[in-house]
């Protein structure tokens, strides 16, 4: 018999993963055109993201030696309470310098969330369904990727970005009280361990040896991917298309579709068959986006995004975890969320900079050319293992 998944705690997690990406997604395109409005240069505006993601990346490897010998809810629950204080702060902001504090402070409470958020998750989750597991609690996380960004560029064009503040807030703090209810489970050999007994090396906590592939695989991916979250509202601009927004809209729905078939598929035949149609099926959509002209070819665009992109990061989170000792999931979740960030922000300045020279179709088909390295390394894995196979047979 199966071991069971939907437990109390795996569901109340899930929710409150959800809140809290809801929370803090809300902001993510309406932080520039407010700092814009009380004076910052283009620089400054940049700084909003290059900030954030330094910081959640600084702070990973620090975050994954503490879930090395730390137990789960404590750590939970700080970074979502630190996270809904920060969002509180922003209003009161007014100067620019400050804003960029809080932006990266926001940085650092964000990195250590979504770390030990995944790691309380693969704790929870019974390891027989690991596949499927995160590809659910995975889901959450898209699902507040994609709406998130939506609900809150509609909310900051119909009221104030004081308002938008205190619906933001109110997500974290159901998100609190929803982490709140959860029974962590931390792994015995966490328990057994005690700070003492580690000697803490930045480099060892920010890489995984065991399992860094997957995640470099996800950080060329968000090279990709990086270019069209950035211009994809611009480029809706470009083609007079009234209705982009449908982009996001079916992302979710096929996401949420295809998320519970693809965790399946990871458990019964493994990463790399799974990983390879998730590549093609997302530089099929963002070539498809590149030629739409209609709201019709945006949605289509959105739907294989949501099959393909949305379904390869669970994937590639629980190949990388797979590959690690109990003991380093953090660190792995750490490694994972950092090659996410990187992949972004490092995309946000090679395509800031092409944007000059290209408009953002080919800018689009340019940031496919990643997709294929990405199909390129997942293929030399799968050689490799293989080879590997047959020598040990």
């Amino acid at each position: 018999m199966k071991e069971r998944l939907w437990t109390k705690s795996f569901i109340m997690l899930m929710l409150g993963n959800l809140f809290i990406f809801m929370s803090f997604q809300m902001l993510v395109p309406t932080l520039p055109p407010y700092i814009k409005s009380i004076g910052a240069s283009g620089l400054e505006i940049g700084l909003v993201t290059t900030l954030f993601c330094i910081a959640a990346v600084l702070i990973r490897p620090f975050v994954g030696f503490l879930l090395a010998y730390k137990q789960r809810k404590a750590l939970v629950l700080i970074g979502a309470l630190v996270l809904l204080l920060i969002t509180i702060l922003y209003p009161i902001s007014q100067v620019v310098v400050i804003f960029l504090l809080i932006r990266l402070i926001h940085g650092l409470a964000w990195g250590w969330s979504t770390t030990v958020n995944g790691t309380a998750a693969v704790d929870v989750i019974p390891f027989s369904r690991l596949g499927e597991g995160m590809g659910y609690f995975g889901l959450s996380t898209t699902i507040g990727m994609i709406i998130a960004p939506s609900l809150g560029i509609f909310l900051f064009n119909v009221t104030s970005f004081s308002n938008l503040i205190k619906i933001s807030s109110i997500l974290g703090v159901i998100a609190l009280l929803l982490l709140s209810l959860v029974y962590y489970r931390t792994p015995e050999s966490v328990l057994g361990t005690k700070k003492e007994d580690l000697k803490f090396s930045y480099f060892d906590s920010l890489l995984e040896k065991s399992s860094w592939y997957p995640s470099f695989i996800s950080l060329v991916m968000c090279l990709g991917y990086g270019a069209i979250m950035t211009f994809i509202v611009i480029f809706g601009q470009e083609r007079g298309i009234d209705q982009i927004f449908l982009f996001y809209i079916f992302n979710a729905l096929t996401a949420t579709f295809a998320r519970p078939f693809a965790g399946k598929w990871f458990d019964e035949k493994g990463p790399f068959g799974l990983v390879l149609f998730c590549i093609t099926a997302t530089f099929v959509g963002i070539w498809v986006l590149s030629f739409a002209h209609s709201n019709f070819m945006v949605g289509l665009a959105g739907g294989l995004f949501g099959i393909g992109f949305g379904c390869a990061l669970p994937t590639l989170q629980s190949w990388t975890l797979s590959m690690t000792p109990e003991n380093r999931r953090g660190v792995a979740n750490g490694m994972f969320f950092s090659s996410i960030d990187l992949g972004i922000g490092i995309s946000g300045l090679i395509f800031g900079g092409l944007a000059e020279f290209v408009d953002t179709a080919n800018l689009f088909r340019l940031a496919s050319l990643f997709l294929i390295l990405s199909l390129i390394l997942t293929v030399k894995e799968v050689r490799r293992k293989k080879l590997t196979s047959k020598m040990v047979a």
